[in-house]
């Protein structure tokens, strides 16, 4: 007699380009009508439920499992989410791309127990160790195609460069993209591998960390210094005021290359002048040698972010306001 798995998904009512406005009460009714046990969603929509829910919440006891991807997910918010799910629920932050879903993952108690504390310090955002059939590697970071493999540039662990996969899941190639798919795969014999366009580094337990975007670094030459998004924003997240901060690149007519600013958007919720909280989140780069040399602090209200997620920052757009805002002054 053969074996029959029956699943049934259930879509809560709510706008998916908004997930950020969530209706709590109407998602966690949800939950506790059609027993949903299995939850994948943006780190937005749990960030509102997390602050809905009260610690063991009874609508949430069907609840085994929580997927949260889209963007890095604290342990802050994990930590809270723990509070509220069921003591044998596990949470889980997958990384991966549309070309490679997923590559890795960890369970949150790993993250709250193990991680976060060095993500807090500048460490990057611990994403997990590789899914079964999958190979990752770490390259020196590349704004140019790369015409084949030499394992001998392979990173040791420890140092951020730009993140490869290899494996069953990973696309081959973009239809009728052939400027794009030399950019993003990279030849191996009778295999290829893939460019995620992010960068990070392995530990010594096959961990990957996530540091950022490629193409969100902000290479100073005249600092002689490359600043990563997620580590250094990590430094300044910890402050009680700060909802979350943006590392942009700025330009002016006067340089040539970027300069490394600190965009804030504080919570809703905060009374402090604006003046003294840049002065506070200044302080704070000051005392950490990744951010040290950041001068240029900015107030923005509400981060644009993106559709789908509610969650990854355009960093671009801040970019732009910011080296208008700053003018000739950097």
């Amino acid at each position: 007699m053969g074996c029959k798995v029956c699943l049934i998904f259930y879509v809560p009512d709510m706008d998916p380009t908004r997930p950020a406005k969530v209706n709590p009460e109407m998602f966690v009714s949800s939950i506790e009508k059609y027993n949903v046990s299995y939850s994948f969603g943006s780190p937005a929509i749990w960030n509102v439920i997390a602050g809905y829910c009260k610690p063991g919440d009874k609508r949430l006891k069907t609840l085994k499992k929580v997927l949260m991807a889209g963007a890095p997910v604290s342990g802050e918010l994990i930590g809270r989410l723990q509070k509220i799910l069921p003591v044998d629920a596990t949470i889980h932050t997958p990384y991966g791309a549309t070309e490679s879903l997923p590559i890795v993952s960890i369970e949150g108690r790993e993250i709250v127990e193990k991680t976060w504390e060095s993500t807090k310090q500048g460490k990057g955002t611990c994403v997990g160790r590789p899914l079964p059939g999958i190979e990752i590697a770490i390259v020196p970071v590349s704004d140019n195609a790369i015409s084949h493999i030499d394992r001998n540039n392979f990173l040791p662990p420890g140092e951020v460069g730009e993140i490869i996969v290899c494996g069953d899941v990973v696309t081959r190639a973009y239809e009728n993209n052939a400027e794009e798919n030399t950019l993003a795969k990279i030849p191996d014999g009778n295999t290829f591998w893939h460019r995620m366009g992010d960068l990070g580094y392995l530990d010594a337990d096959s961990r990957l960390w996530f540091c950022g975007r490629r193409a969100h670094r902000v290479v100073s030459e005249k600092l002689q210094k490359t600043f990563y998004t997620i580590p250094c924003e990590a430094l300044f997240n910890v402050h009680p005021e700060v909802f979350r901060t943006a590392l942009v690149g700025v330009y002016s007519s006067k340089r040539e290359d970027s300069i490394p600013a600190i965009i804030i958007e504080p919570l809703k919720t905060s009374t402090l002048p604006a003046q003294q909280l840049i002065a506070e989140v200044k302080e704070i780069g000051k005392q950490n040698p990744l951010t040290q040399d950041i001068d240029h602090y900015l107030i923005y209200p509400d981060f644009p972010v993106d559709i789908r997620h509610n969650a990854k920052i355009f960093r671009e757009k801040l970019s732009v306001w910011a080296s208008k805002e700053l003018g000739d002054a950097v």
